[in-house]
């Protein structure tokens, strides 16, 4: 049988770096979904960034997960309310740090909770776009009947023109 992607990406023993200060009730949630990732995903490790006197104690709850942590402190969080002009030079939040450590090839992806638009502005900021593409898209996979599908531009972009579409 034929590996899926994931399979194939697992096996690459993939580092995934969070913003563990993203979102409502965050650390505590991005903890939690941490463990249950982990458990479905036993070779991905995990660099995490955040305010380690919050972080810390929470995972300390869970040596197994603790254990494919690397928790790097960060003393700066994005808050729902900033405007990604605000932020997006600010390298001493979580989520620019996030961010970054994909950008040095510490990690291969990047997942927060956090401000959508602070996101995708630090992140084109950071990681660029690809060739000729203007914009990002954020996608997740979708269940319909035969398996999974991918969605994209899930709520970043509140207006796009005929070519941001074709580019998503």
């Amino acid at each position: 049988r034929s590996q899926t992607i994931m399979e194939q990406v697992l096996s690459d023993n993939l580092v995934i770096s969070i913003d563990a200060m993203g979102g409502d009730n965050s650390p505590r949630v991005v903890i939690e979904g941490l463990v249950e990732a982990s458990l479905k995903n036993p070779d991905v490790r995990f660099l995490l960034y955040g305010d380690e006197s919050r972080v810390q104690p929470l995972l300390n709850k869970y040596p197994r997960l603790k254990e494919k942590c690397e928790l790097r402190h960060s003393p700066e969080v994005v808050r729902n309310e900033d405007k990604p002009s605000q932020v997006i030079r600010n390298r001493n939040t979580s989520m620019y740090m996030a961010i970054d450590a994909v950008r040095r090839g510490e990690a291969k992806a990047i997942v927060s909770a956090g401000n959508t638009g602070a996101l995708m502005a630090i992140s084109k900021m950071i990681l660029k776009t690809i060739q000729k593409i203007h914009r990002p898209a954020i996608c997740t996979l979708i269940p319909h009947k035969h398996g999974q599908c991918v969605m994209l531009d899930l709520g970043a972009n509140t207006e796009c023109s005929a070519i941001n579409l074709a580019e998503f």
